[in-house]
């Protein structure tokens, strides 16, 4: 059954179209990477489906129900939830403090402080360490854990290995892992490392100046497809079903 279902969407920064006339559905309990080079798209449409950026044509569904008029803050209470890329957190609080921010705003579930930090084990000793103090890995795994405490039935994970060392980046996986083989939890991942984004997900779907060109399931699509997509060197005439 599909959790979200994205109808043709056009979204414009002023008048530059960044996204244009994308379809797609995403299943409940479902992972899907969605890949392509800088200025794809990929960013602007997690934003238009987080209720941060709002389109000029075409729909967003969630559970059946249409929330592209809803601001983003009714959508985490709907059940979801962006991790944006560059994290936002508060730098002057701690990580304790960044978490309990998102405490109560969106739905009731098992995600709790105590919850994040038995996930992210990295962050059970900085509890008191202000984010502005933190590596950046560090930073990505409070972000994340933030978004956990709206417990959401949609989670958008923007470009989470962004900049990070190596380590932290396995790290911050064998977290993520976890709940994202739980099936407990509907992922869209923005990944710019494909051998990662087709080792974690169920489907991967890649964009190209706004459009979706490429879809299917990871295992169906070899990684000569995916970067030929990826960079544009061979369109696929029709998005794989």
């Amino acid at each position: 059954m599909s959790l979200l279902e994205i109808e043709t969407l056009e979204v414009r920064h002023g008048a530059l179209t960044a996204v244009r006339g994308v379809s797609l559905s995403v299943d409940e309990g479902s992972v899907l990477a969605l890949v392509g080079a800088n200025g794809a798209g990929k960013t602007t449409l997690l934003r238009a489906v987080a209720g941060a950026h709002r389109p000029q044509s075409g729909r967003v569904r969630f559970d059946g129900a249409d929330v592209t008029g809803l601001p983003a803050h009714r959508r985490v209470k709907l059940g979801i939830a962006l991790v944006p890329e560059g994290r936002r957190l508060f730098p002057g609080l701690t990580v304790e403090e960044n978490l309990q921010a998102a405490a109560g705003k969106g739905r009731s579930g098992p995600w709790t402080v105590a919850a994040v930090l038995e996930a992210f084990p990295i962050l059970q000793p900085l509890v008191r360490r202000r984010a502005s103090s933190l590596s950046g890995g560090e930073q990505q795994a409070t972000a994340i854990g933030r978004a956990l405490m709206a417990n959401p039935r949609l989670l958008l994970l923007d470009e989470v290995s962004l900049g990070l060392a190596p380590q932290a980046v396995d790290a911050m996986y064998r977290s993520l892992d976890a709940l994202m083989a739980s099936g407990n939890s509907t992922v869209i991942l923005v990944e710019q490392d494909l051998r990662r984004a087709m080792a974690v997900s169920g489907r991967i779907a890649c964009m190209l100046e706004g459009r979706l060109i490429l879809e299917g399931a990871s295992n169906a699509l070899s990684r000569d497809e995916i970067t030929n997509a990826y960079f544009g060197l061979r369109r696929a005439p029709e998005v794989a079903s």
